[in-house]
């Protein structure tokens, strides 16, 4: 069904109107339709009413209405999310489903001989949809408990050895499923006196899942170990591993640390997808000036880009999504990296490993030897590294590459502190990104609500601190509410950033040992906005809470 025609047709929206609204929904992760029917362009009743008068199809609420949970499993959860369909009514011999778009006429033969019901479809809102959805009763994390808990009753009497036992090896898979499905980045088992906690990070924030067994957990640590090719009776001395398995016909490499402890031993798993995904800065959260700022910095072919921040932050998915603008048969990309996280088709990708003295450093001095174009460095840690990527900056090459620093000023005196020239810095620099991740509220729950006075001069004050000086106009914001398709009213991640050229003046400024302080404040009268001004205008627009922005820049 196409809306934009539909819309545009009955003189709802211009074209133009449209496609800003388009965009719009690609920056903050929202639905189209949402954005239309959340800023009053058209009700739901209305916009159901078009659709029968268009294309002859019925038009139902799911909001508010009765429906039979099993009925609604009669199309897998799996398959509803997927086509966004919701089974609402059914007679020995007809099925009525509500669809998003009832003119897919694939999606009905599917349903169909899927179902063997002959199907009556009806046009519902992508509201009405999640309302349905809610039918589905059961939450992953019960699910995950109760799984373990039938798996655990078989368990008696198995020892920490016995990691091929059936039991042990359904438990292992189901932690390891449950956390892509949950959309995890980590998983952490840890040992207590009697029992182990499972909790899951979910963007960014580690939440308990399940218990089990101190037993059970000594023999799930042995599976792991085996499918990472570690060593099974080694207990004392920390183990590096990684493993790839398939789920949901999506190949998941795992990347896992176990560590001895007090009561035995901890694992912490990375879940990294096999490729990288196809991002782009837009998506990232990146818009008006820095996006532009960006998208003229990967122009040039020499100098270096420098992507700053914590631990988690985003740094790496922000380069990787810098390499595949970069990536075309013209160019030759090799990167240094430890770890590899994503494989990327056609660029040359190598692994660090100081066990045989492949360090950034040495991996770097020979890439200049490979006849590069764009060399992707994973950080930059020593004054060795340091000293070569700003010299292959300086002979031809384009250098990305990772920092740690708080924001994009204090990159530049962190360089000169490695013992880096100031002229050198100032020739070669090119853009500075500093990032945080901010939790995006959930579109199906978030609540609109007005700021009291009082807190908004105590967030006044807080922004001061952080050296943005101006009154907060706005009071409408949006907070976290909660529902079962999201995490404590937040689902997803988004950047929040603050982008430092180096133009002609900067280049002055930082030959001359100008201090962070300076830089910045001369970045800010060029126009850059600081993490903070980025994460408040994110908050206005209903992207993300005050109280998320507060929580990552805090230092």
């Amino acid at each position: 069904m196409d809306l934009k025609e539909l819309l545009i047709k009955n003189k709802y929206i211009s074209n133009e109107e449209y496609e800003k609204l388009e965009d719009k929904s690609k920056q903050i992760g929202s639905s189209i339709e949402e954005l239309i029917i959340g800023r009053n362009i058209i009700t739901e009743d209305k916009l159901g009413e078009l659709v029968t008068e268009e294309f002859s199809i019925p038009h139902i609420s799911l909001i508010h209405k009765s429906i039979d949970p099993d009925t609604v499993k009669i199309i897998p959860e799996k398959i509803a999310i997927e086509k966004k369909i919701i089974a609402f009514e059914k007679t020995p011999s007809e099925l009525k489903i509500g669809m998003t778009n009832p003119r897919d006429i694939n999606t009905l033969e599917f349903i169909k001989k899927g179902t063997g019901y002959i199907i009556d479809p009806y046009f519902i809102t992508e509201k009405s949809f999640f309302e349905g959805l809610k039918m589905y009763k059961t939450s992953i994390k019960e699910e995950l408990k109760n799984i373990i808990e039938k798996n655990e009753k078989e368990t008696k009497g198995l020892k920490g050895e016995d990691a091929e036992a059936l039991p042990i090896i359904n438990i292992t898979d189901t932690i390891l499923e449950y956390a892509k499905t949950m959309g995890a980045s980590d998983i952490h088992i840890e040992p207590l006196e009697e029992k182990a906690i499972i909790r899951y990070r979910i963007d960014g924030i580690l939440h308990d899942q399940a218990t089990y067994s101190i037993d059970i957990h000594k023999a799930v640590i042995a599976r792991i170990k085996i499918l990472s090719n570690l060593k099974i009776d080694e207990h004392r001395l920390p183990q590096d591993g990684r493993f790839k398995i398939s789920i949901d016909n999506q190949f998941i490499s795992f990347r896992i640390s176990i560590m001895p402890v007090y009561f035995g031993e901890v694992l912490v798993a990375r879940l990294l997808e096999d490729n990288a995904k196809s991002y782009n800065l837009e998506a990232l959260g990146f818009r008006g000036r820095d996006l532009e700022i960006i998208k003229d910095s990967i122009k040039r072919t020499v100098g270096m880009i420098l992507v700053t921040g914590p631990t988690g932050s985003g740094k790496s998915t922000t380069l990787y999504t810098i390499l595949s603008q970069l990536n075309t048969p013209e160019v030759n990309l090799d990167t240094i990296e430890d770890p590899i996280e994503y494989s990327m088709p056609r660029v040359n990708q190598t692994q660090v490993n100081t066990s045989i003295g492949l360090t950034f450093a040495s991996g770097l001095r020979s890439f200049l030897r490979q006849d590069p174009d764009i060399i992707m460095v994973g950080e930059i840690r020593d004054n060795e590294t340091a000293d070569i990527s700003i010299n292959a900056a300086m002979t031809g090459h384009l250098v990305l590459s990772t920092l740690h620093t708080n924001d994009a000023s204090g990159a530049i005196p962190r360089l000169i502190d490695m013992q880096i020239e100031s002229f050198l810095v100032a020739s070669t620099l090119n853009v500075v990104i500093a990032q945080r991740l901010v939790r995006k509220l959930c579109n199906t729950c978030k609540k609109e609500y007005s700021m009291d006075s009082k807190v908004l001069k105590i967030l006044e004050e807080q922004y001061k601190k952080k050296g943005v000086d101006k009154k907060i106009t706005n009071t409408k914001f949006y907070q976290a509410v909660g529902c079962e398709y999201c995490t404590n009213g937040y689902k997803g991640r988004i950047g929040i950033y603050e982008i430092l050229q180096v133009d002609d003046e900067m280049k002055s400024l930082i030959t001359h040992k100008a201090t962070s302080e300076e830089i910045q404040k001369m970045a800010q009268e060029k126009g850059m906005s600081l993490m903070v001004e980025d994460g408040l205008a994110k908050a206005i627009e209903g992207i993300t809470s005050i109280e998320e922005v507060l929580r990552v820049i805090k230092e």
